[in-house]
């Protein structure tokens, strides 16, 4: 019997969850958390098989909860909504066996469970395709702008940090917001994070 436990924070999903995985006959859900905190208690109190886990959720996000339980024996499946190749990396790095998006076919669901338990490791093949797909398009010098603009920094600050003039710092910031196709410095910082170019 694969047991499992599920992390979501819509209620009404994490029940459809449930309940579509316990008519299978070879599973057991065996805890329910709305939070990435619940989940990593219920994952050291029952020792499931399998956690499946959303990401956006209250207290602690499932990416959190999942690093939490690298090495803890649990796989870690993630089940979002957001296909952005920055979780996508973070869940990789965390150890996760699966990640899934919602829109996928149910059947898929109790299939990936089962090749997860077999050892091997299943990933949504847009997320590949999108994680490998794009190349951060910045330099290292416009990576390094772009970094102390992420610290708060003006164009005054980082102008002085890397001892060029301010005028070759707006060249720069300017540059970078075409690159990345935004039209603000907040909206830049937010791409970079996005993509998962932090590195």
């Amino acid at each position: 019997m694969i047991r499992i436990v599920i992390a979501e924070d819509q209620r009404m999903l994490l029940g459809a969850l449930a309940s579509l995985i316990d008519l299978e006959e070879d599973m057991q859900v065996v805890g329910k958390a709305s939070n990435g905190e619940d989940a990593v208690k219920l994952v050291q109190l029952h020792q499931p098989d399998i956690c499946i886990m959303d990401i956006e959720m209250p207290v602690k996000s499932g990416l959190e909860a999942a690093e939490e339980l690298r090495g803890s024996g649990c796989k870690v499946m993630i089940l979002t909504t957001f296909a952005r190749p920055g979780y996508f990396e973070r869940a990789l790095k965390a150890g996760a066996h699966g990640y899934l998006l919602k829109d996928s076919p149910s059947e898929e669901l109790a299939s990936s469970i089962r090749s997860i338990m077999a050892g091997r490791r299943i990933y949504a093949p847009e997320l590949i395709d999108e994680a490998y797909g794009q190349e951060n398009p910045l330099t290292e010098r416009e990576k390094e702008v772009l970094l102390l603009m992420a610290d708060g920094k003006n164009t005054k600050e980082i102008a002085s940090e890397l001892f060029l003039t301010t005028g070759t710092v707006r060249n720069y910031i300017s540059v970078i917001l075409d690159k990345l196709d935004v039209s603000n410095r907040i909206e830049a910082i937010m791409r970079f994070k996005e993509k998962g170019w932090f590195k």
